[in-house]
């Protein structure tokens, strides 16, 4: 019987591979078969991540590239395509909030800088749209791909201290729908683009804000706790099944929605 959930043998591209959320995923598809190009602006964390993927016995290769520079991309298209003749899934995992972009109890929105506004809006949205401008183009010509980006509950609803982020990542939400319905509409039912949304995972990013240096929680984690049914934070492996099952045959009539991973925070009141 046919796995419709398999994604052995895709050709998958991953932005941002180099931090954990990007990695876990990287190493998640390697396991399942997939041939996995795994793309980062830092050389470091990139070398590293591609001996790892080596060392799981998986097919890969790294490339080092900027989601914000058009130019990088397309050369980097050009080189996935020449060395596997196709690219059937994209995973914009590249973004995430900046130190200047949150901010802190005693500031306001006017304390923040206007450059950092711009590094957050312009990585997490921009950083998305450019990919999917690239890598979309060539799974247009193909007429089939996989588009899968990465929203968050900060899109739901107003949460304080990101004001950016929470920008960026709405727009995600929205341009997630809008693509999705673009690449239906005009290159047919193959290419399907859907967004995830994380509840709340413990990573560098957001460690100082969810967990005081005693390993308590923060006055901010305990306000997510009390809004979330599981009463846990998530584990960033509990992301990899879902992203899967997106970029699968199993999702084939699924397009333009935005999934929650959040142990039911976007579904409860808090009442």
């Amino acid at each position: 019987m046919k796995d419709i959930f398999s994604i052995n043998g895709k050709i998958a591209v991953i932005t941002g591979a180099g931090g954990v959320l990007g990695g876990s995923m990287a190493k998640h598809f390697i396991q399942q078969g997939a041939k996995v190009a795994v793309l980062d602006i830092r050389q470091e964390q990139l070398d590293h991540r591609v001996q790892e993927l080596k060392e799981a016995g998986g097919e890969t290769a790294g490339y080092l590239c900027n989601v914000l520079d058009i130019s990088s991309l397309k050369k980097v298209a050009q080189e996935i395509v020449q060395q596997w003749g196709r690219i059937d899934i994209l995973l914009n995992i590249a973004g995430g909030n900046t130190p200047g972009g949150t901010l802190q109890d005693e500031q306001n929105f006017f304390d923040m800088p206007v450059n950092e506004w711009n590094k957050v809006t312009d990585l997490n949205l921009n950083g998305t749209v450019y990919p999917c401008m690239v890598f979309g183009k060539i799974m247009a010509q193909q007429k089939s791909g996989s588009i899968v980006n990465v929203s968050s509950m900060a899109a739901y609803g107003a949460m304080t201290r990101v004001p950016g982020y929470a920008a960026a990542k709405t727009a995600i939400s929205n341009f997630t729908q809008w693509l999705a319905m673009e690449m239906a509409l005009k290159y047919g039912e193959g290419i399907r683009v859907n967004a995830i949304a994380p509840g709340f995972f413990i990573g560098d990013q957001n460690r100082a804000v969810l967990i005081n240096p005693d390993g308590t929680l923060t006055e901010r984690s305990r306000k997510v706790m009390a809004k979330t049914p599981m009463r846990r934070f998530g584990d960033i492996s509990e992301l990899n099944g879902a992203v899967q099952f997106l970029c699968s045959e199993a999702a084939n009539f699924i397009t333009g929605i935005i999934m929650p991973i959040d142990g039911g925070f976007s579904s409860f009141t808090g009442v």
